[in-house]
This record gives structure tokens, C-alpha cells and sequence, in this order.
């Protein structure tokens, strides 16, 4: 089920690059996504990523450590989140290509992320991985740069951003589970990132002032004040991020559907959706849930920044076909604001509601 068919105004969204005639700065080269099937969700992660290793060991080599960043948004809901098994089957594709150290890192937005790793059970990964050099690391725990994003009334607002997913030395993998989303419309790859980065600290632990301005203590909800802003702010945070983005591998073994990132419905799909480029992997596992991509916003916006391919035409498949791997995904029941980014803004935008 994709988002109903509706001409958007502004984004030249669901047109060839051709067709638009926009200045936007399209990435122009080819990206390889690997789509795979199986009946066992690590070995289907580790081969999502066989099916791209040439892709992949030419940055691997270039880099001194890699950070594989799950997804624990609600340590308290693991059908939420990325399950253990998918994070096994990453290193064991990583096990005879890597020999540096290796960072299981996360900034949770429920919680505290140690809770998060203690209650989804990455603490044993470590200890069933020895001697090999992997860590839990809290990146609420490092530094931190500024940057300034737009708030519900398009004023400028600052948020801080973890540096550690900004290092060139890193090579970040982002393991998102495959969900639907009611304010971004699915999460994925690059939304793993791009919501990981904003700092969160538990209030005790708030800073005070800096620069001049208040610092409260969670920045995440400031990229979605309203929903047509949350795909800007989105591809505001990817932009500076997006050097250090290493492969990103989909786990669709089992989706979650409606109200997902947390209060969805499971969907038994038995895929994985693998590339080194964020924005094809995400635009193939969007179409592989019955989604139209050209509907999802913050793909959108980074693809015509520049950020990744989007165009179908340079996207080279290996693997399963789109047809084979293809399951529908019912959508959250608040698809029309949803949608709100396609259109002229004529009205006040929709506020996210208080969470």
C-alpha cells in the first residue's frame, strides 16, 4: 500500500532527473543494492553483505574502526529495535575482512542506552566475541559539535551533534530493522543515523548554558517539530554526516508495519536489503514494502542534495528481484500529514504531537 497518488507541487518528486530540469546536484554515479531472502535472519544479514563485498572492502580498508549502529528506540519494545541476531550476522561478515576495533554504538531515545543494550542483550556479544575488539560505547558520552535546524515556526534552532558519527576514521553501518513510521513515513537507513546523532542526555546530566543559549537535555525532537519539517531537518543532519556512512544493511526478516518506529504490527518478510549507498538501499527496501519512494520526504531531499542515488535507472540489483522481495506494508493511519511536504504550505503546518 503506497501513499495515495498526489502531484507534488515543490519537489519534482516522482519524475526521471531529466524530466524535472532542476539545478538540484544529483549524485550522478551508479550504486549496487543487494537484496536477499532467507529462513535465518543473521545468515541473511551476512549475505545481503557478500552480495556488495566489492563495493564494500575498497572504503572497509580506508578506515580504522567501524561503528555499527543498531536501532534502539524503545529498549523496553525489542520488537522495535535491532535484534541481536542482526548485529551477529554483520560481524560475521566483518570476521575475515577486519581486524580493527569495532563499536557497537548507539544514542537511544527511550531510557538510557545502556539499559537499552543491557535489555536487547548486546552486553553478550562482547563477551561471546573476545578476543576480537568490539565495545558498547554510549555515544551520548563524547563530544559534540552545533549545528541549526528549522523549528515549528521556520526560525533557526541549534542542535547538537555527536561527533563520533562525523569521524573519517569511522566507517558507520547502520542496521535499522524495516519499519513504518508516523511521522517520516518509514524508518530506515539513513533516519537510523540521521536520529542518532542529535545528543541525548538523562536532565541530571544537562549541561548548562552554552553560546548563549539554553541546552536542554534532548535534542532528537527537535528535527521533527512539525512533520513537513522533519524530511528538511533530516536531510540538514545527513549532510554533515554523510562522509563517514560505510554500507547500510536492512533487516526486513521481520518488519513492523502501521505505527511503527514503536507501536506497529509485525510483518513476516524474510528479507534484507543491503549498499554502501544510503539513499538506494533505503529507496529499494521502501519499494520492497509497497511503498512509493518518491512519497518518502527526507529521501527525497537528500537525493537532490546529492547524498546518495535515487534515480531506478543507475540503481544496479543484485540478488532477489524487487518483484520477488516485494511485501506490502499497511501505512500508519495518519497518512495525510504525512504527505504535507508535497504540497504548497497554504495552511499552518501540523505540529508533531508532544510526546
Amino acid at each position: 500500500m503506497g501513499l495515495a497518488a498526489r502531484p507534488p507541487a515543490q519537489s519534482g518528486a516522482g519524475k526521471s532527473q531529466e524530466e524535472q530540469g532542476t539545478p538540484y546536484p544529483y549524485y550522478q554515479g551508479k550504486s549496487v543494492v543487494s537484496i536477499v531472502k532467507g529462513e535465518n535472519r543473521r545468515k541473511l544479514i551476512c549475505e545481503a553483505l557478500i552480495g556488495i563485498d566489492d563495493q564494500i572492502l575498497p572504503k572497509l580498508k580506508e578506515k580504522k574502526y567501524v561503528i555499527l549502529k543498531p536501532n534502539c528506540v524503545a529498549a523496553d519494545f525489542p520488537a522495535a529495535c535491532t535484534d541481536r541476531d542482526a548485529i551477529l550476522g554483520v560481524l560475521d561478515y566483518l570476521a575475515p575482512r577486519f581486524k580493527g576495533p569495532i563499536l557497537i554504538a548507539e544514542s537511544s531515545a527511550s531510557r538510557t542506552t545502556r539499559e537499552a543494550f543491557e535489555n536487547l542483550r548486546y552486553a553478550s556479544i562482547v563477551s561471546e566475541h573476545r578476543p576480537r575488539n568490539i565495545s558498547l560505547v554510549d555515544l551520548n558520552e563524547g563530544e559534540y559539535e552545533v549545528i541549526n535546524v528549522m523549528d515549528a515556526n521556520l526560525h533557526l534552532t541549534p542542535v547538537r551533534l555527536i561527533k563520533r558519527l562525523m569521524d573519517p576514521d569511522a566507517f558507520v553501518i547502520s542496521i535499522p530493522k524495516a519499519k513504518t513510521h508516523v511521522i517520516c513515513t518509514v524508518t530506515l537507513s539513513v533516519k537510523n543515523v540521521v536520529l542518532a546523532a542529535p545528543l541525548r542526555l538523562q536532565p541530571k546530566q544537562a549541561p548548562p548554558q552554552r553560546a548563549g543559549f539554553a541546552v536542554p537535555w534532548n535534542d532528537k525532537w527537535k528535527i521533527h517539530p512539525t512533520y513537513r519539517l522533519a524530511n528538511y531537518n533530516m536531510m540538514l543532519v545527513a549532510q554533515r554526516i554523510r562522509p563517514s556512512w560505510g554500507v547500510a544493511v536492512i533487516d526486513a526478516f521481520e518488519g513492523m508495519e502501521r505505527n511503527g518506529p514503536v507501536a506497529g504490527i509485525a510483518v513476516d518478510h524474510r528479507v534484507a536489503v543491503a549498499s554502501t549507498d544510503y539513499i538506494a538501499a533505503d529507496r529499494v527496501m521502501a519499494e520492497a514494502m509497497g511503498i512509493k519512494p518518491e512519497t518518502v520526504g527526507h529521501l527525497v531531499y537528500c537525493a537532490q542534495s546529492g547524498l546518495g542515488q535515487f534515480d531506478p535507472a543507475k540503481i544496479e540489483l543484485r540478488g532477489e528481484t524487487l518483484a520477488a522481495a516485494r511485501k506490502e506494508y499497511l501505512l500508519p493511519a495518519n497518512t495525510a500529514p504525512l504527505e504535507e511536504w508535497m504540497s504548497p504550505m497554504d495552511d499552518v503546518p501540523s505540529v508533531v504531537p508532544a510526546q
